[in-house]
């Protein structure tokens, strides 16, 4: 019984892990809806294994090595991939079987940086003692996130999304975020902490301005939420 209940986070890391090979096949297959379903369904088992750990008391050195891991797979490689063939498919739309062009695709090749720079960022974590209740550089699932809302974006309604230039910055841009020695907030609220401070201030407006953007442009907000994020950490940095 102890066996089982100290392998409880794993089985759920475990369960993240697979949900990223899901999302890399499908994304090979072309469905880039259902990979980025599997990766915010391995989000979903991402914040569970940790909770998991803390409720059981369980946590130690090999579910922090596997979940660096699986996270690797689910919010570094899935995503890139993602990425990849969404910009694939609209540089190249008359093209019905990509086996079609052999080679290197430009600029589909920047979003190459998004499993690269995650792997750096995810093994330095693991030894960054700074990280234990903020953030050092974007979170990997957060950028995971950012990039497999895209194929639900609707493209006549923001057009942008399917701009090759806008895309290749953003596959620049957003991966550099992961390394980039900018301090931001965790939404973990502490009981010692007053609940008016301006830290907890800038949680409460980025969830409630996170809920009615989901609620007014469903997956079109994360982008914008995610840049709130940033830009609200900044703020609370300066201040």
């Amino acid at each position: 019984m102890n066996a089982i209940k100290r392998n409880i986070p794993n089985i759920i890391t475990l369960a993240n892990l697979t949900c990223g090979l899901f999302a890399i096949i499908f994304a090979f297959q072309g469905d880039l809806k259902v990979a980025s379903f599997c990766v915010f369904l391995g989000a979903f088992f991402d914040f569970f294994d940790g909770l998991a750990a803390r409720l059981l008391k369980v946590s130690g050195e090999l579910g922090k090595q596997l979940d660096s891991m699986a996270d690797m797979v689910t919010f570094g490689v899935a995503p890139g991939f993602i990425l990849y063939h969404w910009m694939f498919d609209l540089n190249h739309p008359y093209l019905l079987e990509k086996s079609q062009l052999y080679g290197f695709f430009f600029p589909e090749l920047f979003a190459l940086l998004i499993p690269i720079l995650s792997a750096y960022r995810l093994a330095n974590f693991n030894i960054d003692t700074r990280q234990t209740t903020s953030f050092i550089g974007l979170p990997t699932p957060a950028l995971a996130i950012f990039i497999a809302c895209i194929p639900f974006i609707s493209i006549d309604q923001f057009p942008i999304f399917s701009n090759l230039t806008f895309l290749s910055i953003i596959a620049i841009i957003m991966p550099l975020l992961l390394v980039a020695e900018i301090p931001l907030f965790s939404l973990k609220f502490s009981a010692s902490e007053n609940l008016t401070s301006r830290l907890n201030i800038f949680r409460i407006t980025l969830i409630l301005a996170a809920v009615i953007l989901l609620f007014v442009f469903q997956f079109a907000a994360i982008p914008f939420i995610v840049i709130l994020y940033l830009i609200l950490s900044l703020l609370n940095n300066i201040l």
